[in-house]
């Protein structure tokens, strides 16, 4: 029975000691010059401008709940449209459910008013 698992740990050998390798050929060849420019803060390509410690807009947090909604959304519509077949009405409705849910998230976030930035 455990034959079955000699590829999958050769392969991970391989994939461990390339990556390994390679980590330390970068390291070894790579250039090393450092530059202030290199070493300074910066925060979405320029230099940073406030403190640190400041309170974020509502809305930053409007936008990350938006892209939750929608990631989770695509990353579980996969394998259910695959095994849905399988899984018949129980399936379906159970999806439903979940929609629903997601639709009354994005419909929050709608009149919150997340999707219009100015």
């Amino acid at each position: 029975m455990l034959e079955g698992y000699l590829p999958i740990l050769i392969f991970m050998a391989v994939g461990l000691i390339m990556g390994a390798v390679l980590l330390t050929i970068g390291l070894v060849l790579g250039p090393r010059r450092p530059d202030p420019a290199k070493g300074s803060p910066y925060e979405c390509g320029f230099e940073a401008f406030e403190d640190s410690r400041m309170k974020f807009d509502v809305r930053f947090y409007l936008v990350a709940i938006l892209f939750i909604i929608f990631d989770l959304e695509i990353a579980f519509l996969f394998p259910w449209a695959v095994a849905l077949d399988s899984i018949g009405l129980f399936g379906l409705i159970a999806m439903a459910i979940f929609l629903g849910v997601l639709v009354i998230g994005f419909i929050y976030e709608w009149k919150k008013g997340a999707l219009e930035w100015e």
